[in-house]
Protein backbone atom coordinates (compact mmCIF):
# COMPACT_ATOMS: atom_id res chain seq x y z
CA UNK A 1 0.00 0.00 0.00
CA UNK A 2 1.21 3.14 -0.78
CA UNK A 3 1.71 6.03 1.49
CA UNK A 4 -0.60 8.59 2.23
CA UNK A 5 -0.62 11.57 4.47
CA UNK A 6 -3.23 12.70 6.42
CA UNK A 7 -4.07 16.15 7.49
CA UNK A 8 -6.64 17.11 10.55
CA UNK A 9 -9.59 17.30 8.80
CA UNK A 10 -8.75 14.06 7.72
CA UNK A 11 -9.31 12.68 11.04
CA UNK A 12 -12.20 13.84 12.80
CA UNK A 13 -12.98 12.97 16.16
CA UNK A 14 -16.60 11.40 15.75
CA UNK A 15 -15.26 7.73 15.46
CA UNK A 16 -14.67 8.16 19.20
CA UNK A 17 -17.06 10.42 21.04
CA UNK A 18 -19.45 9.12 23.07
CA UNK A 19 -17.33 5.71 23.62
CA UNK A 20 -14.86 5.02 26.59
CA UNK A 21 -11.24 4.60 25.33
CA UNK A 22 -8.82 2.95 28.28
CA UNK A 23 -4.96 3.55 28.15
CA UNK A 24 -2.68 1.23 29.57
CA UNK A 25 0.06 3.28 31.07
CA UNK A 26 0.26 7.26 32.58
CA UNK A 27 3.97 7.18 31.55
CA UNK A 28 5.25 9.60 28.50
CA UNK A 29 3.20 8.70 25.67
CA UNK A 30 -0.12 7.72 28.31
CA UNK A 31 -0.85 11.02 30.04
CA UNK A 32 -0.53 12.98 26.58
CA UNK A 33 -3.22 10.62 24.34
CA UNK A 34 -5.38 10.45 28.18
CA UNK A 35 -5.09 14.48 28.48
CA UNK A 36 -5.68 15.11 24.80
CA UNK A 37 -8.27 12.75 24.64
CA UNK A 38 -10.35 13.76 27.44
CA UNK A 39 -9.38 17.49 26.30
CA UNK A 40 -11.48 16.43 23.03
CA UNK A 41 -14.27 15.23 25.19
CA UNK A 42 -14.05 11.46 25.10
CA UNK A 43 -14.63 9.50 28.38
CA UNK A 44 -11.11 8.41 29.33
CA UNK A 45 -10.30 5.55 32.07
CA UNK A 46 -6.70 4.97 32.99
CA UNK A 47 -4.73 1.96 34.14
CA UNK A 48 -1.94 2.06 36.25
CA UNK A 49 -0.03 0.44 39.00
CA UNK A 50 -0.83 1.73 42.51
CA UNK A 51 1.62 4.23 44.57
CA UNK A 52 3.70 4.16 41.54
CA UNK A 53 5.07 8.12 40.11
CA UNK A 54 2.60 7.39 36.99
CA UNK A 55 -0.09 6.59 39.35
CA UNK A 56 0.25 9.70 41.70
CA UNK A 57 0.28 11.92 38.07
CA UNK A 58 -2.72 10.62 37.05
CA UNK A 59 -4.84 11.54 40.20
CA UNK A 60 -2.83 14.69 39.80
CA UNK A 61 -4.25 14.94 36.67
CA UNK A 62 -8.02 14.53 37.81
CA UNK A 63 -7.91 10.86 36.54
CA UNK A 64 -9.38 8.37 38.92
CA UNK A 65 -6.50 5.45 37.73
CA UNK A 66 -7.52 1.63 38.43
CA UNK A 67 -6.49 -1.53 37.11
CA UNK A 68 -6.53 -2.97 33.72
CA UNK A 69 -9.65 -5.05 33.78
CA UNK A 70 -11.76 -2.11 35.11
CA UNK A 71 -10.17 0.53 32.78
CA UNK A 72 -11.01 -1.78 29.54
CA UNK A 73 -14.51 -2.74 30.77
CA UNK A 74 -16.74 -1.10 28.12
CA UNK A 75 -14.30 0.50 26.33
CA UNK A 76 -13.83 1.06 22.59
CA UNK A 77 -10.55 1.46 22.46
CA UNK A 78 -7.85 0.18 24.25
CA UNK A 79 -4.23 2.30 24.10
CA UNK A 80 -1.31 0.41 24.94
CA UNK A 81 1.34 2.68 26.14
CA UNK A 82 3.11 0.77 28.18
CA UNK A 83 7.40 -0.04 27.52
CA UNK A 84 7.56 -2.52 24.67
CA UNK A 85 9.46 -5.00 26.89
CA UNK A 86 6.53 -5.40 29.56
CA UNK A 87 3.60 -5.26 26.55
CA UNK A 88 4.21 -8.60 26.17
CA UNK A 89 3.64 -9.95 29.08
CA UNK A 90 0.86 -7.89 30.37
CA UNK A 91 -1.22 -8.55 27.36
CA UNK A 92 -1.01 -12.16 27.92
CA UNK A 93 -2.18 -11.84 31.38
CA UNK A 94 -4.30 -8.60 31.83
CA UNK A 95 -5.53 -7.34 28.77
CA UNK A 96 -6.10 -10.46 26.46
CA UNK A 97 -8.33 -12.17 28.80
CA UNK A 98 -10.55 -8.56 28.93
CA UNK A 99 -10.54 -8.39 25.45
CA UNK A 100 -14.17 -8.76 23.54
CA UNK A 101 -15.35 -8.70 19.97
CA UNK A 102 -15.10 -5.09 18.02
CA UNK A 103 -13.20 -3.46 20.62
CA UNK A 104 -9.64 -1.98 18.95
CA UNK A 105 -6.47 -1.78 20.55
CA UNK A 106 -4.01 1.01 19.76
CA UNK A 107 -0.51 1.13 20.09
CA UNK A 108 2.11 3.78 20.31
CA UNK A 109 4.79 1.35 18.30
CA UNK A 110 4.97 -1.69 15.92
CA UNK A 111 7.46 -4.06 17.80
CA UNK A 112 4.78 -6.32 19.29
CA UNK A 113 2.39 -6.43 16.70
CA UNK A 114 5.44 -6.79 14.23
CA UNK A 115 7.78 -9.43 15.74
CA UNK A 116 4.09 -11.17 16.71
CA UNK A 117 4.84 -11.15 21.08
CA UNK A 118 1.69 -10.08 21.07
CA UNK A 119 -1.00 -11.66 18.76
CA UNK A 120 -5.00 -10.17 18.96
CA UNK A 121 -7.75 -12.47 18.07
CA UNK A 122 -8.83 -12.05 15.18
CA UNK A 123 -12.67 -10.16 15.84
CA UNK A 124 -10.31 -7.48 17.63
CA UNK A 125 -9.03 -4.13 15.36
CA UNK A 126 -5.02 -3.32 15.76
CA UNK A 127 -4.01 -0.25 14.96
CA UNK A 128 -1.23 1.73 15.62
CA UNK A 129 -0.48 5.73 16.26
CA UNK A 130 2.82 6.49 16.34
CA UNK A 131 3.36 10.52 17.35
CA UNK A 132 7.45 11.36 16.06
CA UNK A 133 7.90 13.14 19.27
CA UNK A 134 7.85 12.00 23.33
CA UNK A 135 4.78 12.35 24.84
CA UNK A 136 6.14 16.07 26.54
CA UNK A 137 5.43 17.57 23.22
CA UNK A 138 2.71 15.83 21.97
CA UNK A 139 0.48 17.17 24.79
CA UNK A 140 2.27 20.71 24.61
CA UNK A 141 1.60 20.96 20.90
CA UNK A 142 -1.94 19.68 21.27
CA UNK A 143 -2.47 22.29 23.76
CA UNK A 144 -0.98 25.26 21.81
CA UNK A 145 -3.74 24.02 19.54
CA UNK A 146 -1.15 21.81 17.14
CA UNK A 147 0.04 18.57 16.89
CA UNK A 148 3.05 16.56 15.82
CA UNK A 149 3.33 14.17 12.57
CA UNK A 150 2.15 10.50 13.54
CA UNK A 151 2.68 6.94 11.64
CA UNK A 152 -0.43 5.58 11.42
CA UNK A 153 -1.22 1.20 10.29
CA UNK A 154 -3.93 -0.73 10.46
CA UNK A 155 -2.57 -4.40 11.39
CA UNK A 156 -6.29 -6.00 11.37
CA UNK A 157 -9.66 -4.49 10.23
CA UNK A 158 -12.30 -6.81 12.08
CA UNK A 159 -14.89 -3.94 12.24
CA UNK A 160 -14.31 -2.03 8.75
CA UNK A 161 -13.98 1.07 11.22
CA UNK A 162 -10.08 0.59 12.13
CA UNK A 163 -8.80 3.25 10.18
CA UNK A 164 -11.23 6.11 11.28
CA UNK A 165 -11.15 4.87 14.62
CA UNK A 166 -7.54 5.20 14.42
CA UNK A 167 -7.36 8.34 12.60
CA UNK A 168 -9.54 9.55 15.81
Amino acid sequence: MAAKIYYEKDAPIGPLQGKKVAVIGFGSQGHAHSLNLRDSGIEVAVAELPKTDNFKLAVEHGFKPGDIKTAMNGAALIIVTLPDEVQGKVYASQIAPNLKAGQTMGFCHGFNIHFGYIVPPKEINVVMIAPKGPGHLVRSEFAKGGGVPCLVAVQQDATGTAKQIALA
